[in-house]
């Protein structure tokens, strides 16, 4: 009689804990825009979701900490005139945000570190290249100030935001809408899904498409894909017969898949968030009540199941905190922002271990903020591996940092001759400016102190001096 030998695994027992009451984020009027996005961007600063708005579109950035109910007045980040899309935070500075809307524009801001008094309506800067919708945006993860968008037009264009310029267009290698974009672990590559059902495998830079395959998964419906840290491509979709299914595909060789496995009968599209440290893929279904999540290994059958984390209510859209903005103290490692209609709740994923040490199998060297290529340097051919941080002593994020754009907007038509005035200590509030200055003042005041103990000391070896040769 065989043995039923249970696979080793250290996550083979995550459990999700949905966040206490008074940890959610209250009274947020999500938004109700039929769009396959997440509606939520978050990192270990602030919190961003799409909102409902009249004439135009806007989004909300709280704090982490505002937890609770937030005010009906709270400031918003308005611009757009039509309904915002997409949001996504920039992955080498927390203070600055992309959003891309039905205006056919995307908006790069800088969020500050305190609460704004009135709405944010100035973004750093405004691109437009599209002609239609924009409705996807990925920053590149390795590079600085890369941004990708692609909208309805069925383009994919890479901005430098630090210039405003184009870097790359492609726009002849998708012949319907596409549903969605993944860079790759060093930026060298994009894969992308499109509603013609084809998935393929983009080297930007060449503007060539490296691989392709029709019908990854059969069905009509939106696919989705992202890399894996093995460099396969994790798919999500739809059978023939509606049924949503999963697939694990190498690009080398995308005749076969290398896992596929059929899941349910739900009508939701399938969001994919990928944890490269730890291999787990999380599944988040719009509408659905739970989230699924699966193990990536090398071993058969390569898409294991771990467990799923249920609720009652449905979820609107969710956001994933990035590595840095977890809490290693607690075994942390994963958390989600789970949107419903009204709410935003925090749902936390954490692997129970006795020790109260650092656990170093959970926890190895992730990607921080310091981006690892200029712009430029990766345009001409360059890559490089994320810059990896401990997180060993937690994450302590740097101060506030200002994106500066060194040369005006080339699509930009207003009159070059005002500058734009960067965040200075007149558009915060009074109580920050004053803090500022008494920091200042004491600063001075020590420096003042230690510059007159010096020359009494000088002074006091001249005397003894003096005496000396008396």
């Amino acid at each position: 009689m065989s043995r039923r030998v249970v696979r080793q695994s250290k996550f083979r027992h995550v459990f999700g804990q949905a966040a206490k009451a008074d940890q959610a984020y209250e009274d947020i009027r999500v938004s109700k825009v039929t769009w396959d996005s997440s509606f939520c961007a978050v990192n270990p600063k602030f919190l961003a979701i799409i909102v409902e708005a009249g004439g135009g579109g806007a989004f909300i950035v709280l704090p982490l900490a505002k937890t609770g109910r937030v005010d009906k007045n709270y400031p918003l980040v308005t611009g757009h005139t039509a309904p915002v899309l997409d949001i996504d935070w920039c992955p080498h500075n927390d203070n600055v945000i992309a959003s891309a809307s039905d205006d056919t524009t995307i908006m790069v801001w800088q969020i500050p570190d305190y609460t704004p008094m009135r709405n944010i309506t100035e973004p750093i800067i405004t691109l437009e290249g599209h002609s239609k919708r924009v409705g996807i945006l990925s920053w590149h993860p390795t590079a600085r100030n890369v941004l990708l968008s692609a909208g309805g037009d069925n383009m994919i264009i890479i901005w430098n935001v630090g210039t405003g310029e184009v870097l790359l267009s492609l726009d002849d290698m998708h012949p319907d809408v596409i549903h969605s974009v993944c860079w790759n672990s060093n930026g060298s590559l994009l894969a992308t899904t499109c509603k013609d059902k084809t998935l393929r495998i983009i080297d930007p830079r060449k503007g060539q498409v490296v691989a392709e395959r029709f019908a990854a998964h059969e069905g009509m419906r939106p696919m989705r894909a992202v890399f894996t840290r093995q460099g396969h491509i994790f798919t999500t979709g739809f059978t023939r017969m509606s049924q949503r299914e999963l697939g694990l595909w190498d690009p080398n060789n995308f005749e076969e898949p290398v896992a596929l496995q059929e899941m349910d009968t739900s009508n939701g599209v399938l969001l994919p968030f990928y944890d490269p440290d730890s291999s787990i893929v999380y599944l988040c279904g719009k509408g659905d009540s739970s989230i699924r999540y699966f193990e990536i290994t090398d071993e058969p059958p390569f898409v294991h199941y771990l467990n799923t984390f249920s609720s009652k209510e449905p979820q609107r859209g969710m956001g994933f905190m990035p590595k840095r903005g977890l809490d290693v103290s607690k075994c942390e490692i994963a958390r989600f922002y789970k949107l419903h209609e009204r709410k935003c709740e925090p749902i936390i994923m954490t692997v129970p271990r006795k020790s109260d040490l650092f656990q170093d199998d959970l926890y190895p060297d992730t990607p921080g903020l310091e981006p690892a290529l200029e712009a430029d340097e990766w345009l001409s051919g360059q890559d490089a591996d994320p810059v990896l941080i401990s997180l060993r002593d937690g994450y302590v994020p740097p101060k506030h940092r200002e994106l500066r754009v060194t040369k005006r907007n080339i699509l930009d038509v207003r009159p070059p001759s005002v500058p734009r005035r960067s965040q200075s200590s007149s558009d915060a509030p009074l109580s920050h400016t004053l803090e500022t200055l008494l920091e200042e003042i004491k600063a001075l005041r020590e420096r003042v102190q230690a510059q007159e103990q010096r020359i009494t000391a000088l002074e006091n070896m001249l005397c003894e001096l003096v005496d000396g040769t008396d």
